[in-house]
């Protein structure tokens, strides 16, 4: 346990070191409250994952710290702007956005300096570009907390003293918040954004001082007994992307979006922004933004689900399965088979947020983890011991390619003990062999010679075996290597830019050569690879 400062350390100045603790001191007070918040979360959707959002966007701008540390020795201004940009590429949720915009708005001003005049002017400019950021600002949110603890320090002073006026008069808001909105009130809780943030400046005011602040409440005048606070009507969906695009599509991209739906928060700048909407259309969202610029990181909530799930705490499924996949059709195929699915996009693997993210999705006591990629077992290893660490037993297959994910949920059986299981689904993954074909980008040294930009590299057990310049043939060569191994069954899995005849013709090639070896063919949709092979 770190000692606290004696008043003589008191910080008079936010540099790189300070920001960097106030960063690792947010995320770690947030990962303590987020059941709590997320338990008091009722506005705009009483879907019971504040915290966790506020959580997975504070983890993501620590990461962001901490990369640049990494790198380099940075100065304030590397270190907030990373901070910064963190937050918005992970911001989740209607507050995580919220919040994102608040460090940003900060980051602006601390750049220039980090006294307690630069601190009360970056306050000020957080809770400004909020509300600008949100279409239609409501009392008694986080916007509200924001601007109450910009106000109480409105006129600056020495590093502590800001802090510590704009952490009072975030609480004084947030107790306040009840009365102000008729859900929270019926409720008997405060706004659960608004809780957050009093957290993350509470962290603030522990960095500066070395003081532990007392807690955030959670109700506005001490316990009271929860009232169930049912979710009111609203849209159906919650869709998120981030959007590489200008201001000008932006303005356009904001004014379609507000007829679409409601709790409109567009946050970001400098040609990247981060988008989240609430409306019953989810794809006319998305499709928005196609038209505005270059969307990416999509994730789309149904409520109803999520509102299940919540209702549903304390009534966990017994065991559920988590796995990443490229191409819709695979996730689908995965889906139908009662699996939790990530996507994984061509030169966008998941991060370990999204792989957390999606075992509370789950929303089981047991979960196995296939992340069906070498490249993603280290960041698959750190999102199980979060997961573990809130008390959900999670197992990891070390699965290497979407095919050995298939042969172990084909053997997946939620009804035995989960150890058997677990045995069961790693012994299938580790008797598939694995091969994926791809185009070349560029000429390269190979382990099997030299490619030109074009060809077709056929891969075995990730190594390249086969240079081809047909896709077709190069498939038959590397089905023939491994089959000369021997094996019983042959999975083929197929993207959507493949020639339509790939396929039959490599069922035929097997028929014809491997009587007893048997074929089966999905097709993975867009975004996968051209070919992956399995052979069991």
């Amino acid at each position: 346990m770190s000692r606290a400062r004696q008043p003589s350390e008191e910080l008079v100045q936010l540099d790189a070191a300070a920001v960097r603790s106030w960063c690792a001191r947010s995320l770690d007070a947030l990962g303590r409250e987020r059941e709590e918040i997320d338990a008091i979360n009722v506005y705009p959707v009483a879907d019971g994952d504040t915290g966790t959002n506020l959580y997975l966007t504070a983890e993501a701008a620590h990461q962001a710290v901490e990369a640049v540390f990494a790198a380099s020795a940075p100065d304030t201004a590397e270190t907030v702007r990373a901070m910064a940009h963190g937050a918005l590429l992970g911001a989740r949720g209607n507050s995580g956005t919220i919040l994102s915009q608040l460090l940003r708005g900060m980051a602006g001003v601390l750049a220039e300096g980090g006294d307690g005049d630069h601190l009360a002017r970056a306050l000020a400019e957080a809770a400004s570009a909020a509300r600008r950021a949100v279409a239609h600002p409501v009392e008694g949110t986080i916007l509200t907390v924001a601007t109450a603890a910009a106000e109480a320090c409105a006129d600056g002073g020495g590093l502590v003293d800001v802090a510590r006026n704009a952490h009072r008069g975030s609480r004084a808001a947030l107790a306040a918040t009840s009365g102000q909105l008729d859900v929270l009130e019926r409720a008997g809780v405060v706004d659960a954004g608004g809780r957050g943030l009093v957290t993350v400046l509470g962290a603030l005011l522990e960095t500066v001082t070395g003081q532990t602040p007392p807690p955030a409440p959670t109700t506005p005048h001490g316990p009271a007994p929860h009232e169930e606070c049912p979710t009111e009507g609203g849209p159906a969906y919650e869709v998120i992307y981030l959007l590489e695009a200008d201001d000008t599509a932006v303005e356009l991209l904001r004014a379609r979006l507000d007829a679409l739906g409601e709790s409109l928060v567009v946050v970001g700048g400098d040609g990247l922004w981060n988008v989240h909407v609430h409306v019953d259309d989810a794809g006319a969202a998305v499709e928005a933004g196609v038209e505005a610029g270059r969307p990416h990181r999509i994730r789309i909530t149904h409520f109803a689900a999520d509102s299940a799930a919540a209702a549903a705490r304390g009534e966990r499924a017994q065991r559920a399965v988590v796995a990443v996949v490229p191409g819709e059709g695979l996730a689908g195929l995965c889906a139908e088979a009662g699996a939790t699915t990530v996507r994984s996009r061509p030169g966008e693997p998941p991060a370990g947020d999204e792989l957390l993210d999606a075992i509370r999705r789950a929303h089981a006591r047991e979960v196995v983890l296939l992340p069906n990629d070498t490249d993603l077992r280290q960041t698959a290893a750190t999102a199980a011991e979060h997961a573990r660490a809130e008390g959900i037993r999670v197992a990891l297959i070390p699965t290497r390619a979407a095919v050995q994910g298939i042969a172990a949920l084909a053997v997946h059986e939620p009804d035995r003990r989960f150890d058997e299981d677990v045995v069961a689904m790693t012994a299938a993954a580790g008797a598939t062999r694995y091969a994926e074909l791809a185009v070349a980008e560029r000429q390269s040294f190979t382990s099997a010679g030299v490619c030109q930009a074009g060809d077709i590299l056929g891969l075995i057990e990730g190594d390249v075996a086969v240079i081809g310049t047909d896709l077709t043939d190069t498939a038959r060569t590397v089905l023939d290597r491994m089959l000369s191994a021997g094996g019983e069954l042959v999975t083929l899995v197929v993207a959507d830019d493949t020639p339509p005849g790939l396929a039959p013709d490599l069922e035929a090639h097997v028929r014809s050569g491997y009587l007893a070896v048997d074929t089966t063919t999905y097709y993975a949709g867009a975004g996968a690879p051209p070919l992956l092979i399995g052979v069991e």
